[in-house]
């Protein structure tokens, strides 16, 4: 089992990885590997909208978007991760989704997807909302804890004193781990969900 966690805050210490942290340490302990990915301070740009990547099966921005693609097919499970900017994720982790999820040919269908977001205060749960689009448009499950999925603190420090936000880390941690065995052995079971993919409602005559 493999989790991609990719980090959208321009602190590569801060409360996001910590948080990520807390999350990889189950992940240890129950022997799922995962990588964490810092895009906070990478430039990324956002999608064109060019379909340059429906032919070529890359983005035509070849950075690391690109680079991600391969670990995005290997992946069980997505987790992604952003402080809240303005009762939003952070624009770099929004670009770099955007155009991850647009460009890749893996079906990432019943993988796990999991956010997490971080604020001192307020819009957690807006940016927690935003960041959950991008499993539920793909046909990903995803993974719930006991609480939305978020920390509280200014810095990295101040997330150990949210002694519930770590709690949720935990819960969420093990909640996604048992859904990505699950669906593992559902699979070997039953096979995959039949889906229908041939309509499609553009209203362009």
């Amino acid at each position: 089992m493999k989790v991609l966690m990719i980090n959208g805050s321009p602190d590569p210490k801060g409360c996001i990885h910590t948080a990520m942290s807390e999350v990889a340490k189950i992940f240890d302990q129950q022997g799922v590997q995962s990588e964490e990915i810092l895009i906070g301070r990478k430039d990324i740009r956002g999608c064109t909208g060019c379909r340059y990547c429906k032919t070529t099966g890359k983005c035509v921005f070849n950075d690391l978007v690109n680079q991600t693609l391969p670990k995005l097919e290997e992946a069980d499970g997505i987790i992604l991760g952003s402080p809240v900017y303005y009762g939003n994720p952070n624009g770099t982790l929004l670009s770099f989704a955007q155009r991850l999820f647009y460009s890749s040919e893996a079906d990432l269908t019943m993988k796990v997807g999991a956010s997490i977001v971080s604020c001192r205060r307020g819009g957690n749960s807006a940016s927690y909302q935003a960041l959950n689009q991008f499993f539920s448009i793909s046909g990903m499950p995803i993974a719930p804890s006991l609480y939305w999925n978020d920390v509280h603190g200014y810095t990295a420090e101040d997330v150990y004193e949210d002694e519930e936000g770590v709690q949720t880390m935990w819960n969420l941690a093990n909640a996604m781990v048992f859904m990505m065995r699950s669906l593992a052995d559902g699979r070997e079971r039953y096979g995959s969900p039949e889906l229908r993919k041939t309509l499609f409602t553009n209203f362009v005559r």
